[in-house]
Formats: structure tokens, sequence, C-alpha cells
């Protein structure tokens, strides 16, 4: 070869140079022998192993690729599958608004009694939502071992400690805001601030419903009024607006489903038809239209609720002795008798297939602060005999009747409040002032341990000290409960993959029952 062309190979690129096909043999050789064959086998299947392991460890690093159900907008609410088995298809939420005090309800603490009337330790400057603080003030109602666990539980809701045994405490909570709306927002929303789905929203638009007659989602409000938040709290946000909870109670019908005075019942029949069918033929000429066949699809779900709803809501049919045990026909605690009547509407709506459904305890401030709902600043002690009797009958007598129909097996219960109070009285009133630096929450029913308690706060109630968890942790734990992934449960909006706990959150293994 001359000289100049050896040259020339010598520095071409590898890939421009003559294969070395004595070399290849050579290597083909090597790895065709036996043992160098056995030995490459051993480290292949030792590799196999080592991943097994920590998979089996949870070790290995996590899949976050999206999971998005896919959605026919013709049938928006259409049941969907879950990303894992859910050990719930139901939530019930039950949200006691206004901050219920921990210290008052289920988080006992014998050294906050034996220190009544002294200042909270190292916190003697302390400021707090309202100002300064007064002494460390011990619960004006007696605490009690219920049930066989012998969980201490206040006498202010006597028949909810009636069953402790069913229970899941948490008692860490810790959460970002001390004010009510921003609150409200991020145990619903997991975000302080307005315009995020909530809860209900991201799963009912993550597994839609076997139900075809209600909406998937429902928000039940106090009987004074909603939530400061209102409908933040079950709000759709930057999901479709088809997957916002629909708002009505036993008091309050849901809007315009009544036929117009005037129109009979066999003239609105036959116009439905006629719109149905100039909406079946623009669908054959434009198939794509994805946004008619979501328009079709509520207007059909709109006249279906026409009969149902009515019908859910009509509690004539329900049996003197259901009414009188949940407290609905006390007729000297009118407030109490209309909660009572949303818990035995909460239990058929669960009945019927809903999704999801949120039942409010409290509402926005009517009469003056913690009137009519659980924020007890300057007159606890006064305002909670008057919220423990409302909430109490009414909510205990709700989960007994569920676990008696059996839906228990298939429906989570929560019990939930924005934030907590502090151990210590306000300088110079008779009340908590808020905190959310620990605070509880139960779960009960479809999938979650009972009789447990997980985590705690320091021996005053003031801050969580003991498997501390976030609102995130929280919301994970729900979402795994139904089968979902909270990590690859996400809507791609505005340049971001927003998840209903944004970039945090774990699943609290300790409170699964498997």
């Amino acid at each position: 070869m001359p000289a100049s062309i050896n040259s020339a190979v010598e520095t071409a690129p590898d890939f421009f140079r003559p294969v070395d096909t004595r070399s290849n043999t050579r290597l083909m050789h090597a790895l065709l022998n036996r043992r160098h064959f056995l030995s490459h086998s051993t480290t292949g299947l030792s590799s196999i192993a080592l991943a097994s392991l920590l998979q089996d460890q949870h070790l290995l690093a996590e899949e976050t690729t999206p999971l998005r159900p896919q959605i026919d907008p013709g049938r928006p609410f259409a049941a969907r599958d879950s990303h894992h088995e859910p050990a719930a298809t139901n939530v019930l939420v039950i949200f006691c608004s206004g901050a219920c005090s921990q210290i008052d309800t289920f988080d006992y603490k014998p050294e906050l009694i034996k220190q009544h009337g002294k200042p909270l330790p190292g916190a003697e400057d302390l400021l707090t939502f309202q100002g300064q603080q007064g002494m460390l003030t011990k619960s004006p109602w007696k605490f009690t071992p219920r049930g066989e666990s012998g969980k201490m539980v206040s006498a202010l809701v006597p028949q909810l400690g009636e069953l402790a045994d069913e229970m899941c405490f948490i008692h860490s909570l810790t959460g970002k805001t001390n004010t009510h709306g921003p609150g409200e927002n991020f145990m619903s929303t997991g975000y302080t601030l307005d315009g995020f789905p909530s809860m209900g929203a991201w799963a009912t638009w993550a597994l839609g419903t076997e139900n075809e007659t209600l909406p998937a989602y429902v928000a039940i409000s106090d009987p004074r009024g909603t939530p400061q938040s209102s409908v933040n709290n079950w709000g759709p946000g930057f999901l479709p607006a088809a997957f916002q909870g629909t708002e009505f109670n036993t008091t309050k019908p849901l809007g315009n489903l009544d036929i117009p005075a005037g129109i009979t019942p066999q003239t609105d029949q036959a116009t439905r038809g006629f719109l149905k069918r100039l909406n079946a033929r623009h669908l054959q000429r434009f198939p794509g239209d994805s946004e008619l066949a979501a328009r079709i699809s509520s207007y059909e779900l709109a006249a279906r609720m026409q009969l149902s709803v009515p019908e859910v809501t009509d509690l004539s049919s329900e049996p003197q002795s259901i009414l009188r045990e949940y407290g609905a026909d006390d007729s000297e605690n009118t407030l109490k008798a209309q909660f009572a009547r949303n818990c035995i509407l909460a239990r058929r709506l669960v009945e019927k297939g809903v999704r999801f459904v949120q039942l409010f305890n409290g509402a926005y401030q009517t009469g003056g602060e913690g009137v009519s709902n659980w924020d007890g600043h300057k007159q606890i002690k006064e305002q909670y005999s008057k919220h423990g009797p409302v909430l109490d009958q009414p909510c205990a007598t709700l989960l007994k009747d569920m676990k008696r129909r059996g839906l228990l097996k298939h429906t989570l219960i929560v019990w939930m409040t924005e934030f907590g109070r502090m151990p210590t009285f306000q300088k110079g009133a008779s009340g908590r002032d808020h905190n959310p630096s620990g605070f509880t929450a139960w779960m009960m029913g479809a999938g979650v341990k009972a009789p447990f308690t997980y985590g705690a706060t320091d021996a005053f109630g003031y801050q969580a000290v003991e498997n501390t968890a976030t609102v995130y942790d929280f919301h994970a734990t729900i979402l795994h409960l139904l089968g979902l992934d909270h990590k690859r449960l996400t809507y791609y909006h505005n340049g971001f993959e927003r998840r209903l706990t944004d970039v945090h959150g774990h699943v609290i293994k300790e409170v699964l029952a498997s």
C-alpha cells in the first residue's frame, strides 16, 4: 500500500479505518469460550437478582411518567381503571369548617391538665394569628378511654368516641397557613391559593363513576351556608369544568331542575327528543366535534338528574326509626336535625354509587365569630357546647349506618378540618387561636387500619413531634387508597405537570390495612 494511503488510514477516524477481522475473530472466540460464557451468565443472573431485591425494598427509581385518563368526550364520567388495585372505590369527606380544636376532641394531653394555668414553655412571648397568648388551658371536657383500644376521646363527642375502635387517627398533621380561607383551600386542593382542582375533582377526572344518573362528585354544604373558601373546596380548577362538585343539600335543592311553569312534561320530553335528533345529526356531519359531544353528555345527565336528584334528596322513604337514630326529628335542636338530614343524604349518595361526597359541618361566619363554625377564639366552652351535639349524634349514626349496610367495605371515610388550635387560651379571651403546627384527622373504612394511631404532637398538643405528616402525605394516602399514584396523576397546565400533591408527599404506609 503506498505510503500516502497508509498515512491517510492512520489519521482517519475509527469508522473509516479497515476492519481487523483477526482481532474480531479472537474476540468472538473469547466470548464463546465456556469459562467466559459462564462468567458473563453469572454476572447477568446476579444483576437480575439484585434488581428484584431492590424492587421488593422500593429502592429502585420510581416510574414518574404521567398517567392521564383517556376520556371519551361523549361519556366524560364513564368509569375508568385505576393505576393499581384500589382499597376504596368511594370517598366520603366530613369537613369541620372553622378549625375544630384537636385539644378538645381527639388529642388527649395529660401534661396539659397538669400544667393548666402556666405559660407554654419556651413560648412566653409567642404571637399567633390574633396576637398574644395567655396560659396553658386544659379542655373544658373530660377525656375518657373508649372502646377496647382505650382511646382517649373527649366528652364533647361521646357518640363518635364510641367508634374509636373503628378509626385510624393521624395526630401529627401540619399545614402551611393559619388563615381559614387558604387553610380550607390547602386541605381541599393541596394549595393555599385559589384556582386549583379539589380532591374530588382529581378523583372523578381520573376514575369517573359507576353511577350514570347522579353527579360523580357532590358537595353537601352545611345548613347554615357554605364554608369560607366556598366553591374552591369542590372546584375543578384547571381541570375540565365537568369535574366540579355539584353542591346541594336537603334544605337547598339543586337549582334549575324543575320544568318551568306552563311547560307540560309531554312538551318537555318532545323538546328534548327533538334536540337529541338535531345533535345526533350534527355529530354525524362532524364526528370529531368533542365539545358538542361533551355538551350533549351534560344535557343528558341534567335530564336524568331531574328524576334522580329529587328522589335521592326526598327522605320521606326513610323509616322513622332511622330519622330518630340520626336525630333528624329533633324538634328542640333544629340545626342538628337539618345536619342529620344532610348525613342521611350523604349515605344515600354513597349507596347510589357517587364517587366522591363532601359533607360540611360549619359555614362561613354568620352571626359573629365562632357562631356558625368551629372558630372558637373567644368563648370556646359556650360555642363548642352548641357545635358538638350538632356534629356528634348525626355523624356517629352515619358511620354506624354505613357499616351496618356494608358500605364501609368499599368506602373510605375521612374526617378533617383546616388546621388545629392552640393549647393556650388567647390573652384576655376564653378561646384558642389558630395552630397549623400539629393537628388531627382520622380515617375509617376501606383500606385503613383500625384501631390505629399514627404520629403525635408534643406534651401540650402544640407541635407535631412524632411521625410528622404533611397535608401532601395525607392527600397521597387518600389517592393511593383509590388506586391512584399521586406522582403520576398529572395534568399539563401552563407549562407544568400539575398534581394534587404539587412536588411533595409520600403515602403514609403505616396506616394502610395491607
